[in-house]
């Protein structure tokens, strides 16, 4: 099927540009097409922008295992309607993807579940160096350097040693120091406050477990992809990238804070916990200056029920890919960012880190993984109308300007206006690691 997507200001790698893009079959076909193209379908995107499909390198949707909370088919209908048009989703569900088989059993799920494309981690454990070293159709490994509990809590410095000398995968860690963790909840122990929680998880917890990973992938000149940076002292150890070092900041540590715990309480309960306003701003900074490269959500939904019990029983993470895009445009339109920042930073940074092949930018040959958004659209974020299986947001109430109306996968519409095509599938990312990750691609 061919569609013509008629005059959108498109972003494409060189800027903006109003034109015509010609999507045939699952790929775009031609960006200013010649005029008297025969297509199936014509969208008329006048005063609307056409971006490429969001890439959400972090996420955890609960299957196989935790399908209460959230499963393939309820989370990729989420990311559809928020512009997600691609996902790369975490190890520890149950069981934990610490195999291939398990890493394929989830692919299988998804080719049968999921309206979006997908990839999976593998995950590592002080005992599996020789699974990880010959692991394939994943983006990389993913340790827990810290907030795991079992097989995935990989603190032992020989385990990490060895994973970070023994493999070749990119490698992502969630970064924060078990013993300072322990020590900070033996300190607050009996504590009811869920302001605690960011006392536990501290400052000190999130930089002593980064600059530790960070110093194994340089001594082993091995790529490293921080995840979640939550405060503005891990900032500054990025400075010093040495071509193998990337990181990320999550929607929840860029705009709440320990201040939002008063009025929000457990539903921004999160590891790495939220942290200071001047951490807010130092974390804008760095996405700004480049320190950090990517925006990805750490999606990790838990029933209403569950996050109201009482802390520290109530489970840390809260759900994000139906309004991540949302929210940054919204910063685009306040003049924060430029959105050729928020496409940078969401879809084609994303795609180069991991080496994603024919995604992440609008070009001729790429995957037609395209979102249409209206940046003049006022939209209130309501629990009631999300549809990600727990039906919250800790967004609620919030008005942003800017949105998705139309999103479509290889080609083809799963969503417009509110409506999704839970019949589409999306496909699995395919990974080139011979490419050499974000800082060798031009």
């Amino acid at each position: 099927m061919k569609i013509l997507i008629r005059g959108a200001t498109v972003v494409l790698p060189t800027g903006s540009l109003q034109t015509s893009v010609l999507v045939d079959g699952a790929k775009i076909a031609a960006i200013d097409p010649a005029v008297h193209t025969t297509v199936d379908e014509v969208v008329d995107a006048v005063g609307l922008h056409l971006l490429p499909g969001v890439i959400d390198d972090q996420v955890h949707f609960r299957e196989p295992g935790l399908t209460h909370k959230e499963d393939l088919r309820t989370a990729s209908m989420a990311c559809a309607k928020g512009g997600v048009t691609t996902f790369l989703e975490m190890p520890n569900t149950v069981p934990p993807a610490t195999t291939q088989a398990l890493v394929e059993a989830k692919l299988a799920l998804a080719a049968e579940k999921s309206v979006v494309n997908y990839g999976f981690y593998i995950g590592a454990t002080p005992t599996n160096v020789a699974e990880l070293a010959a692991a394939t159709r994943t983006p990389g490994i993913k340790i827990f350097i810290g907030s795991s509990t079992g097989d995935l809590l990989v603190d032992d410095q020989e385990a990490l040693e060895r994973i970070f000398a023994e493999t070749t995968l990119p490698i992502t860690a969630h970064c924060e120091d078990e013993t300072t963790v322990r020590r900070n909840r033996a300190r607050l122990a009996g504590t009811r406050d869920v302001a605690d929680h960011s006392r536990i998880r501290d400052r000190e917890a999130a930089v002593v477990a980064t600059r530790r990973a960070i110093d194994l992938a340089k001594r082993h000149r091995h790529r490293f992809h921080v995840l979640h940076v939550s405060t503005g002292d891990e900032t500054d150890l990025l400075a010093d990238h040495a071509n193998l070092i990337t990181a990320e900041a999550c929607p929840h540590h860029l705009f709440f804070n320990v201040d939002d715990y008063s009025l929000l309480g457990t539903r921004v309960q999160m590891n790495p916990s939220i942290k200071s306003a001047d951490d807010n701003r130092r974390l804008w900074q760095a996405l700004l200056d480049g320190r950090i490269q990517v925006v990805a959500t750490d999606h990790a939904p838990h029933t209403l029920e569950e996050k109201a019990r009482p802390y520290p029983e109530s489970p840390s993470g809260l759900p994000a890919v139906e309004n991540s895009l949302a929210l940054m445009l919204n910063e685009a339109n306040r003049g924060r960012c430029k959105l050729e920042q928020v496409v940078q930073w969401m879809c084609e940074a994303p795609a180069r880190v991991w080496d994603i092949v024919d995604k992440g930018r609008i070009e001729v040959g790429n995957d037609a993984d395209l979102v249409l958004v209206d940046m003049h659209m006022a939209a209130t974020i309501r629990d009631e109308e999300q549809l990600t299986k727990c039906r919250w947001s800790p967004w609620h109430g919030t008005t942003l300007m800017g949105w998705p109306v139309r999103t479509w996968v290889l080609g083809r519409e799963v969503y417009r206006h509110g409506v999704i095509d839970a019949t589409i599938r999306g496909g699995e990312a395919r990974f080139d690691h011979s490419r050499g990750g974000y800082w060798k691609t031009s």
